[in-house]
Formats: C-alpha cells, sequence, structure tokens
C-alpha cells in the first residue's frame, strides 16, 4: 500500500448530512480542506465521498467454530474494508486481533474483548462461559482487555424451558455493570427475547444487540436510559431457517423465533419513532459473511428509517458514538467515494467507486 503524495478527492463531500463540500485534500495521510501549496504530484478523485462506514457489529478472528487463525481473519477485515466498512465495533471475538492496530491497510478496530456466557447457555468455543458469581470478576477482565467495550450474552436458549430466558440474575448484572463503567468501558448485551430488557436497561447498560424483543413498554424505556440498538438485520433474516432447523426438540423457541422475525421492521421503526439511538450492524463472523454493511443500511431503510438516518447509522452517528472522527480538519483520511448520491439512495453503498484508508487508495 502506498500513500499518493497529495489526493484531490472533489464533486460532493458529505462531511455531514447536509453539511456538503466541493473539494477535499489528503495531505500526508490525513484530511485537509486547504489546498495544499505548491503540490504537483496530485491524484483527483470524483464523486459522492462519505467518512468510513461502520459495521457496529461484527466479530473478526471468529467464525461459526471459534477463534481462527490470523491469515483468515485478515480476510475477514479485508472483506469489510472491500465494503467501505472501515471502522469496525468487535462485538466478541475469543480471538486477539490488536495485531491489527499496526496494519494501516486494515480497517481500525474498537473492540469488546470475548463474550462473557452463562455456562451451556451460548455458541461453543465462543465465550467465556461462566455462573453468576464470577460475572463481575469477568467483566473488569474483558474491560481491561478490549477498547472500552463489554459484551454479555443477556439471553439464549435454555434447554428446561425450551424457549429463550434471561442469562443473569438482575444485582450481579447491576454489579457488573456498575464496575464496567468504573472501569471506563460501555456494556451490551446479546438480546433476542423480551425477558431481560427491562433488567438490563434498569441495571445502566449502553447498548442491546440485535434488540428483536423490544415491545411498547420497553422501547419508552430505551429512549429515556439512552440506551442505544444494533438490530442486525441481515442477521434477522436466519431467523426462519433456526426455527425450522429446532422445530422438532424445541418448538416453543421456534414458534418464539420466527414472532420475532415476523415483527423486525415493525420494532425497528417503533424503536427509531420513539427516539432510541439505532446503529448499522451485521453480526458478521459467526455464520454471516463479512462486508454487508450496505445491505444492513439497507434493511433499516426498509424497516423505515429516513434515508438519512440509517445513512448517518452507518456513518456520522455512528463514527461519534464510538468517539471516532469523520472528515473533519487533520483527521486520518478514511473515507468512500460514490457514483451518486448515497442520501437519495442507499443501494449505491454496496458499490463503492474508491475506498481510501489512512490516505492510500486501497480500492
Amino acid at each position: 500500500m502506498s500513500v499518493d503524495p497529495v489526493l484531490h478527492v472533489k464533486g460532493a463531500v458529505l462531511v455531514g448530512p447536509e453539511d456538503v463540500r466541493d473539494h477535499l485534500w489528503v495531505v500526508g495521510g490525513r484530511v485537509s480542506f486547504t489546498r495544499p501549496a505548491g503540490a504537483r504530484d496530485v491524484r483527483t478523485v470524483e464523486g459522492w465521498a462519505l467518512p468510513g462506514l461502520v459495521d457496529a457489529h461484527c466479530h473478526v478472528g471468529l467464525d461459526a467454530h471459534g477463534a481462527i487463525p490470523r491469515e483468515e481473519a485478515e480476510k475477514q477485515a479485508l472483506a469489510e474494508r472491500g465494503a467501505g466498512a472501515l471502522l469496525l465495533r468487535d462485538a466478541g471475538s475469543p480471538s486477539d486481533t490488536h495485531w491489527t492496530d499496526e496494519r494501516p491497510d486494515l480497517p481500525k478496530i474498537v473492540r469488546a474483548g470475548r463474550h462473557i456466557a452463562r455456562t451451556r447457555r451460548y455458541i461453543r468455543n465462543f465465550a467465556h462461559e461462566i455462573e453468576p458469581a464470577d460475572l463481575v470478576a469477568y467483566v473488569a477482565r474483558e474491560a481491561r482487555r478490549g477498547d472500552g467495550w463489554v459484551k454479555l450474552v443477556g439471553d439464549w436458549i435454555d434447554r428446561e424451558a425450551g424457549d429463550l430466558t434471561a442469562c443473569w440474575p438482575r444485582g450481579e448484572v447491576a454489579a457488573a455493570i456498575a464496575e464496567a463503567h468504573r472501569l471506563g468501558a460501555r456494556v451490551t448485551a446479546h438480546c433476542f427475547a423480551e425477558d431481560s430488557l427491562t433488567d438490563l436497561v434498569e441495571a445502566g447498560i449502553d447498548c442491546v444487540e440485535h434488540a428483536t424483543g423490544l415491545t411498547e413498554d420497553t422501547i419508552p424505556l430505551f429512549a429515556e436510559r439512552g440506551v442505544a440498538i444494533v438490530p442486525t438485520l441481515v442477521n434477522i433474516a436466519t431467523f426462519p431457517r433456526l426455527a425450522d432447523g429446532g422445530q422438532g426438540k424445541f418448538p416453543r423457541w421456534s414458534a418464539h423465533m420466527r414472532r420475532l422475525y415476523e415483527r423486525r421492521y415493525e420494532t425497528v421503526r417503533a424503536a427509531y419513532d420513539a427516539g432510541v439511538r439505532i446503529y448499522a450492524g451485521t453480526d458478521a463472523g459467526g455464520s454471516i459473511p463479512h462486508g454487508l454493511v450496505g445491505e444492513e443500511v439497507a434493511e433499516l431503510v426498509r424497516a423505515g428509517l429516513p434515508t438519512t438516518a440509517a445513512l448517518s447509522a452507518a456513518v456520522w452517528e455512528a463514527r461519534a458514538w464510538l468517539g471516532r472522527p469523520g472528515l473533519t480538519e487533520g483527521a486520518p483520511a478514511d473515507l468512500v467515494v460514490y457514483e451518486a448520491d448515497p442520501r437519495a439512495d442507499v443501494r449505491v453503498l454496496s458499490a463503492p467507486r474508491r475506498i481510501v484508508l489512512n490516505g492510500a487508495v486501497v480500492g
């Protein structure tokens, strides 16, 4: 990867949803809105430019069976980059991917450490599997290991109940979230069903992944407490297949999964209308391939979000939420250029014209 001495991006530079500039310059790998004096070796890129997209829920270093070798993790990161996702929130992985921080050609990753699950209540080889008495200690461990996030498994199938049930007692989860906050980390939780949500929100959780179990009772609570959601609709699309596979052994669970799937768009739209913050994430890395962030944004539009709101869920608001800059003076030049205005049709996100990472044209 080579960095061009000067890159000139012209056309429409979307610094914000309504803040559109005609030009942007990349000098020394960083953004400038002032033409550099005496620049001779200039490469021009034209089109509609956005800050690099955010996949706010993925799993680099993880496949359906657990941790994967570094070379496979690299392919996952490159697939995200090829889709224009230059900032990733890794929502739990047994792999240590800090080596990617030394690779300027790979997307930047904000990590949540390894999932923390109840014993035998999650996918094998993915998580620390523990009992409630150990929750605070493990949350502290992963808070120190991650990049400001910790990931809990809030609910999963209970084989005795034959359905999704909450994994943690309220007292233990409240103590664990308080410990994470003391250490400067935010906490998120995997939640498909309804039962765990009130306890998690009242315990102070910062975000919920999937959130298919939101109802008219819990949506106002999320809005009031400022709890964000990452709906991962491209993953929720797999629920009917999962339900078919479990129909014989767990019919209650299968029926529940189908109900959650059938009202997925209604749930997300109701959350948006209530003022719940929504971010775009794909859940790539388990059974979902990487590189689908454009499809996830399109799913948010299908759910009823206005186009600009769905786009912001993967661009401007998502970057601010993760504490990373967009296209501001002096920021690392991470941007994606498209043929047409993505605010008019988010489907253009699936076909980047140019991808610039740390000032280098990488796609």
